[in-house]
């Protein structure tokens, strides 16, 4: 019998046992089902003969029997996942104490044997499958509880199960990118960001199953898998200590909504509950008790791409700055010395001094300083009761709070805001939109002064803090987010991909808030071809990308007399698509006015879809966004209009168009008419 077919009878006995558990559930499903319909029977017939206790009794044993119910339907799911695809890999290993090599099938779940207790399947967490990632045919080891285990791998095979038939399987004796990797990097894309555990590569299995790190940097280059390697350490982790940590302990901080939902499917494909999810606005909506009017960061990106505002532009780059916090601080600390300005008052005839006042301010220094206005409330109530036997109360104590607060120059949060840049001499650099909005720059700087003015009540129920997209965010922000969440953090992103390069950070302005980060880098490129990557990493001439060498059609740029003719070539474009060979194509413009317009002038029946700041998905099929709704996207086929010389000039554009540029995987092409930008003018 040929290998081949010992690994199809292999896999036949194994669906047969998945089978048999299947079965077993559904009837411990059917049975405890019953038993909650009879509980309540019982308790509906016999309420009235029942007292409070046998009532309570019964309420809880129908609680209890429906948890064991859910867990059976959590355990014939996880059962239905492993019979479509039980495993994807095997090794033999043979302990150095051992006689005989065992053969270990890895796969996305446990299984094991319910008569001779044997595992079948090991979830590919498990410590003994390290080694499938770590290693190739040879020595190998794998840490336990115990210590290390030492061994040897004589096989090393990969597979391709769906709907329970084996497609393919291939002997490795080199590494894991090799045959299978090209295999799966060259399937069409689908709607949802797909798990990636049949093709780790050892540097992303040392990132994944990094557990010391309090704080995780990753900096990877664009198609390098950052995010999904980050959503795999989350399932390693809730792995790994699923006592002391669940899918609720875990907050993501994604960019959009869209990028949310597209990620949203790999935890649950992992055997974990999805995570929550939020971005910066939101929390800091929250923050605010939903009480501050403010911009947006998809309304700064657009003006910045839309206008060439310098004044904008440096009200932007003071605010992101480390500088801002530094004079910040100056600022509170002058109000500290000089704000406060106590004189003699009295309560009910009785004086007050004001080295009283100043003292008890003093005082409590360790509070946010307009929380100790009401400290010093309460010492001068306690003072007087207790020297003059008078109790301060109603109206007369709210006329002291009033009194004392007057002592200083405000406690209105946006005065005292405008009051730093007048301070500061410079009170251009604050700038409200009309309805007294804030531009999204002021949101973090704001919310600063807030925690040092009135504190921040901190996440506590975060156990571990997933930041994406981490060149996006200020040092202002970060700072805040540290103050917010004392959790570990896992925080990911390409320095190389901001959408707003006036406002990002860098590696060292993220290392040194977090000064306990381990930093790691992912530098090769996966989602693209060869070819692709190439072109991309001469638009943006900083990028140090090792692409995979899996080749693919040269990017196409396409001249055009008119945008005219430019629209009907995209139209021709879109009649064209091979929907059978490739499922996403993606028209990624510069700015959501190019978006809009360019979906309005497509004829509808090619049902295309428009991304916008209020979506919240997207599919397969023919997508029209821009390169900031894009970032963390991927698609089959990009095409990226009006490439130029007058839409793609500046830094700002740069980004973008290398952003546009990366999102595609098998086939790229650019349109412009008239002169091409310098960008692509090589």
């Amino acid at each position: 019998m040929t290998e081949e077919k010992k690994e199809q009878k292999h896999l036949q006995v194994l669906i047969h046992k998945v089978d048999q558990a299947i079965d077993k559930i559904n009837t411990r499903i059917q049975k405890q089902s019953n038993e909650i319909n009879d509980l309540k029977t019982h308790l509906q017939e016999h309420k009235r003969d029942m007292d409070h206790l046998e009532k309570n009794a019964v309420r809880e044993s129908v609680y209890n029997v429906a948890l064991q119910g859910d867990h059976s339907v959590d355990k014939k799911k996880r059962l239905l996942r492993l019979k479509n695809i039980p495993y994807f890999g095997r090794i033999d290993f043979k302990e150095n104490t051992k006689k005989k090599p065992a053969p270990i099938y890895i796969g996305v779940h446990n299984f094991q044997d319910e008569e001779s207790h044997q595992n079948l399947v090991y979830d590919w967490r498990a410590p003994i499958s390290s080694m499938f990632y770590d290693y190739e045919t040879g020595e190998a080891a794998y840490e336990t509880r115990d210590g290390e285990v030492q061994g040897h791998i004589s096989l090393k095979r990969q597979f391709r199960i769906r709907n329970g038939n084996m497609e393919y399987m291939i002997d490795s004796d080199v590494t894991i990118q090799d045959e299978v990797l090209q295999k799966e990097l060259n399937q069409a894309s689908s709607g949802k960001m797909k798990n990636i555990v049949a093709t780790i590569q050892r540097e992303q299995n040392t990132i994944i199953r990094n557990e010391n790190a309090k704080h995780l940097i990753i900096q990877g280059v664009a198609g390098s898998g950052k995010t999904s390697i980050a959503l795999h350490r989350i399932a390693f982790l809730l792995y790994k200590f699923k006592d002391t940590i669940t899918s609720q302990d875990i907050l993501i901080i994604s960019p959009n909504k869209v990028f949310a939902s597209y990620i949203s499917n790999v935890l649950p494909e992992l055997g974990e509950e999805t995570v929550a999810e939020t971005n910066m606005e939101e929390i800091a909506q929250q923050l605010f008790d939903y009480q501050m009017n403010f911009r947006s960061f998809y309304d700064q990106v657009a003006e910045l791409l839309e206008k060439n505002n310098q004044k904008f532009i440096e009200r932007i780059q003071f605010k992101s700055s480390v500088d801002l916090i530094k004079k910040m601080d100056d600022y509170l600390l002058f109000l500290e010395n000089n704000g406060f300005k106590p004189i003699d008052i009295f309560v009910n005839k009785k004086p007050i001094p004001a080295w009283f006042i100043e003292e008890k301010f003093k005082q409590y220094s360790r509070l946010p300083l307009l929380n100790r206005f009401n400290e010093v409330v309460r010492e001068i109530v306690n003072n007087v009761w207790m020297y003059y036997n008078y109790e301060v109360q109603g109206k007369e104590r709210t006329e002291l709070h009033a009194t004392i607060r007057k002592m200083f120059p405000s406690t209105n949060l946006r005065k005292l805001y405008k009051g730093f840049y007048e301070w500061l001499g410079e009170p251009e650099l604050l700038k409200t939109r009309k309805g007294n909005v804030f531009e999204y720059s002021d949101v973090y700087p704001l919310l600063y002064l807030k925690m040092k003015l009135e504190g921040l009540k901190p996440f506590t129920d975060v156990k571990h803090l997933v930041i994406d997209e981490m060149q996006d965010y200020s040092a202002v922000q970060y700072k805040i987010l540290n103050k917010l969440f004392n959790c570990k953090k896992t925080i990911l992103g390409d320095i190389n991909q901001s959408v707003n390069p006036f406002s990002a950070s860098n590696m060292d302005t993220i290392a040194d808030i977090f000064t306990d980060a381990i930093a790691m880098t992912m530098t090769k490129g996966y989602r693209s071809t060869y070819e692709i990557t190439q072109f991309t990493k001469k638009i943006s001439q900083n990028v140090n990308v090792e692409p995979i060498e899996r080749h693919g059609e040269e990017p196409k740029i396409l001249k055009c007399k008119n945008e005219e003719e430019e629209l009907n070539t995209i139209k021709n474009e879109l009649k064209n698509w091979d929907t059978k060979k490739f499922k996403s194509l993606g028209i990624i413009c510069k700015t959501q006015k190019e978006a809009n317009a360019l979906y309005d002038a497509i004829d509808q029946h090619h049902q295309v879809q428009l991304l916008n700041a209020l979506s919240v998905a997207f599919g397969s099929g023919i997508v029209i966004t821009t390169a900031h709704l894009a970032k963390g996207l991927e698609f089959d086929r990009v095409i990226v209009p009006f490439v130029t010389e007058n839409n793609y000039k500046t830094p700002s554009d740069r980004q973008m168009l290398y952003v546009a540029c990366t999102r595609a995987m098998h086939k790229l092409m650019l349109t412009y008419s008239k002169k091409p930008s310098t960008f692509i003018n090589r």
